[in-house]
């Protein structure tokens, strides 16, 4: 993956939404660094269930298309090492979501839109630990979801009638400014902290759009980075890193004169405290590059 070296050589609790701080753990991404995995967990979980529907005016529920056992294990698997040619676009690649994410508890079919043909599977995990991805539209029976897989900037539909989710939400918003090298940090719209980092080289530009942190992971030797934080989104320029799909992620450095500079590999290079703070985010939270 590309957050091999960037340049140099929850507990779950079903159904109901609830306003939470994830705090996330883990770290660094080439194929070896999967063993190093940390734990996730779930932490201050609390807010009131979402009221329930007026039977009233509840809507038509579009059913999904049925998928038996050995049609869905042909499809790919939704995570950063896939491509899914057949999933959607995202409808709108730079607007900030109303802070839902969910976490299936199960490996969950993911439809091109209501009623229509399966494209793949997410599964329940997700480099080691519980897969988050961010709701981008609802619909009734419906939720619409931003994708780990290329090619960058891809969805899915997931069915959720019934299905075994776990939905939340989380009130952190990251920003990346790339003119301005500039990593900023939100809680509920609240500035938590703003820093100087170094992004993509000319020729391995950091992408641009919406995404979220994917996972957590912490090399078991670590040589530019106690943590890595992969994000649901690739390089552009390159196909492979490391021995990885070429995942883009947010990460340390020990040279802080990178800072304020576009030489990485496509990667966020972040200070000492930056990195920290965002090791306590949930996983699932918004990163919207631009």
């Amino acid at each position: 993956m590309l957050l091999a070296n960037d340049g140099r050589g929850t507990r779950r609790g079903l159904g109901r939404v609830r306003r939470i701080r994830l705090k996330a753990a883990a770290g660094a991404i080439p194929a070896a660094a999967a063993a190093a995995l940390v734990a996730v967990s779930l932490s201050g979980c609390g807010g009131s269930p979402a009221p329930a529907a007026n039977s009233a005016t509840q809507q038509y529920v579009v059913p999904p298309v049925s998928v038996s056992a050995a049609q869905a294990g042909k499809l790919p698997q939704a995570t950063t090492y896939a491509t899914i040619p057949a999933a959607p676009t995202d409808p709108a690649r730079f607007a900030v979501t109303n802070g839902l994410v969910v976490h299936p508890l199960a490996a969950q079919v993911v439809y091109a839109a209501p009623g229509k043909a399966p494209v793949a599977v997410l599964p329940a995990t997700e480099l080691g630990a519980p897969t988050w991805v961010p709701v981008v539209r609802t619909g009734a029976g419906w939720d619409q979801v931003l994708l780990p897989s290329r090619p960058d900037h891809i969805t899915g539909w997931i069915y959720t009638a019934g299905a075994k989710l776990d939905t939340r939400h989380t009130s952190y918003l990251l920003r990346v400014n790339l003119a301005a090298h500039r990593l900023s940090v939100y809680n509920d719209g609240k500035l938590l902290g703003a820093w100087t980092v170094a992004i993509g080289a000319p020729g391995t530009p950091t992408p641009t759009g919406r995404t979220f942190l994917l996972a957590l992971l912490a090399p078991p030797d670590p040589t530019y980075s106690p943590l890595i934080v992969p994000l649901g989104t690739h390089s552009n320029a390159l196909s492979t890193y490391g021995g990885g799909p070429g995942t883009v992620g947010i990460h340390g450095w020990p040279d802080s004169s990178v800072f304020g500079q576009s030489v990485s590999n496509g990667c966020v290079r972040v200070p000492a405290t930056a990195l920290q703070l965002v090791s306590t985010i949930p996983l699932g939270s918004l990163v919207v590059i631009s």
